[in-house]
Formats: structure tokens, C-alpha cells, sequence
């Protein structure tokens, strides 16, 4: 008889591994998932892509406001699943959800536990410049991420990936270490391995007011935090110049030679597609960006149409 699963996940991340449980033969009877919410500059509602793809697929998908509801507890339990898959679903399990299903809550986390437990692990470790990460597949305790790992899989980390990047990643790694992992959940032969919380460490939530750039910082750090959050966040600065005042978001960049007054544009060559702002170490070459108001565009184009130009100050002031 098939094992039944019922699978809780939010974003595109959740739905490779969604996937490959219906790819796999796995009996996936509900979804649960965050509610629907406005987006983009028009503020329309949209789907969550795990509610997106379940009801492609004909799954029936339930997106409770929380999960501490008796009643939506009862519900869960009258469908007896044999196991409830975690990724990236964004709420904490209360302990009587987590003792529902025979064979547990089993999640798919997207850093090498015990490092960067909680809501931000993918962007936290661009940001913090690690070159290295991986996915754990791990049995949900009470604790935040702090649950016993089952199987590991490692992802390196080049300099030109940015978040997006890495969430396409994690969704190819952890859906075929998950695939593979489950087998031996179900037979009893799964070996369970207890974190070392000495070796933890948290990856809160982005803040807005972490998205400010400040010029003053190395070039690298502000590469990192750009790519670390692009294309789910936008960095953003404000600049001062050629055109007046203007708010810009920053999309790419790369680090590069270069000194002058933190925040002031010492190169701008269209024909190179050079836009580079000083750092407090080296420099930024700005590769696209979004002029406030507009698409996003290369730098290039944004040189081009003398929208910047030597001199202008890139700075945080609002």
C-alpha cells in the first residue's frame, strides 16, 4: 500500500520537492500552505507556487492562518497521514501536529544543519559569503530546525550565484536526496544523527532596513548581500547627481579595483558597460539596476541615456 503524505511548503524551493514525491509514486493526498497575498507594484493577489502547482495537479490545498487551531489540527488527523514533508512552509509545528503521522514530520532544510537554522539559510549564506552549503534532510522536533539530521547533500556556492540561483539548486538537491532518503525512513533503516548545538547558528528573517546600501562597506560584503537576496529582494540606494535625485535598485554586480569617496561613481563607460561606485575597500561595477520608475535595465543603456555620470554620490540617505 502507498504510504500517505500530506506536504506543507510555500515557495518555487517547496515545489521541486513537491514534484518529486508525485514523480516518485508517492501518494500525496494534501497540501498545506500560506495563504495568498498581494505582490508586485500592482498589489495583486497572488497564489503561493506550492497552491499553484497542487491545484494543477489536483491536490486538495488548505491554507490555514495557524496551525495551533484544534480544528485544523482534527482536520489534519482525520486524513491519517503516514507522514507530513516539510520544505520551506514558513510556520512552526505545534507538538501535537508533529505527533500525528507515523513516521514523523521529516523536513527539507536548506543549509548543512546545525549551521543556519531558521527562516533565512539560502540568503544568509550568500550574504555571510560562505562558498559552501547543502541541504539536510532532518525529523522535525519542537525546537527550530534543531530536529535529528537523517542525510546530508552539499552545494557549492560560486561568486556569480545569487539567491535565485541557489533556491534552483537546493530544489534539485533536495528533491533526489529526499527521494533516496525516504525509502529508509519508512523500513525502519534511517540512521538519525543529533545535532551539536555548539556548532549552530540562526539565519533570522531579511529586514527592509538591511537592503540600504551603504557605500562605506567593503565592495564584497555588498556584492554578497545584493546576490544574497536577488531576485526575491532588491537592494536599493539613493542617487544624488547628473539627473537630481533619484532612487535606484541594485540587481548585479561584481567586485573590482578601484578607490575614490565611498559612494561616488569613478567610472562610467557605456561602451564597457562599466557603472563602478567606490567602497570602503575596492569597488562595485554595477551591472543592472532599476532606475525608480523604470525596468530594469543593463548599465549600459543606463549610461547611455546620461541618466549618471562621473561624480554622482550613491548613498543610503532617503
Amino acid at each position: 500500500m502507498k504510504k500517505k503524505i500530506i506536504f506543507f511548503g510555500t515557495p518555487e524551493f517547496a515545489v521541486s520537492i513537491l514534484d518529486a514525491l508525485m514523480t516518485s509514486g508517492y501518494d500525496v493526498t494534501a497540501v498545506y500552505t500560506q495563504t495568498d497575498k498581494p505582490k508586485g507594484r500592482g498589489n495583486k493577489v497572488q497564489m503561493p507556487p506550492v497552491k499553484e502547482y497542487a491545484l494543477g495537479h489536483g491536490i486538495p490545498v488548505y491554507q490555514p492562518r495557524t496551525l495551533r487551531d484544534d480544528a485544523v489540527l482534527d482536520e489534519i488527523e482525520a486524513m491519517a497521514p503516514d507522514m507530513i514533508v516539510v520544505a520551506a512552509y514558513g510556520k512552526i509545528f505545534p507538538k501535537r501536529l508533529l505527533e500525528i503521522p507515523e513516521y514523523g514530520c521529516i523536513n527539507v532544510h536548506g543549509s548543512l544543519l546545525p549551521s543556519y537554522r531558521g527562516a533565512a539559510p539560502v540568503q544568509r549564506s550568500i550574504i555571510n559569503g560562505e562558498t559552501l552549503t547543502g541541504v539536510t534532510i532532518m525529523r522535525m522536533d519542537e525546537g527550530c530546525d534543531t530536529g535529528d539530521m537523517i542525510a546530508k547533500a552539499e552545494i557549492p556556492i560560486p561568486e556569480d550565484m545569487d539567491c535565485g540561483g541557489l533556491f534552483d539548486a537546493m530544489g534539485r538537491v533536495g528533491s533526489k536526496l529526499l527521494v533516496e532518503t525516504l525509502p529508509s525512513v519508512f523500513d525502519g533503516t534511517a540512521v538519525y544523527e543529533k545535532q551539536d548545538p555548539a556548532f549552530a547558528t540562526m539565519s533570522p528573517k531579511i529586514e527592509k532596513t538591511e537592503l540600504m546600501l551603504d557605500f562605506s562597506r567593503p565592495a564584497k560584503e555588498l556584492h554578497d548581500l545584493i546576490r544574497g537576496v536577488y531576485p526575491y529582494l532588491v537592494c536599493g540606494c539613493v542617487q544624488n547627481g547628473a539627473r537630481g535625485r533619484r532612487g535606484l535598485r541594485i540587481c548585479s554586480t561584481e567586485v573590482c579595483d578601484g578607490e575614490g569617496e565611498p559612494g561616488t561613481v569613478i567610472e562610467a563607460d557605456a561602451k564597457r558597460g562599466r557603472l563602478v561606485v567606490a567602497c570602503g575597500d575596492k569597488a562595485l561595477n554595477i551591472k543592472e539596476l532599476i532606475p525608480e520608475g523604470k525596468q530594469k535595465m543593463n548599465a549600459a543603456d543606463y549610461i547611455r541615456g546620461r541618466q549618471t555620470e562621473c561624480g554622482d554620490v550613491l548613498g543610503t540617505d532617503l
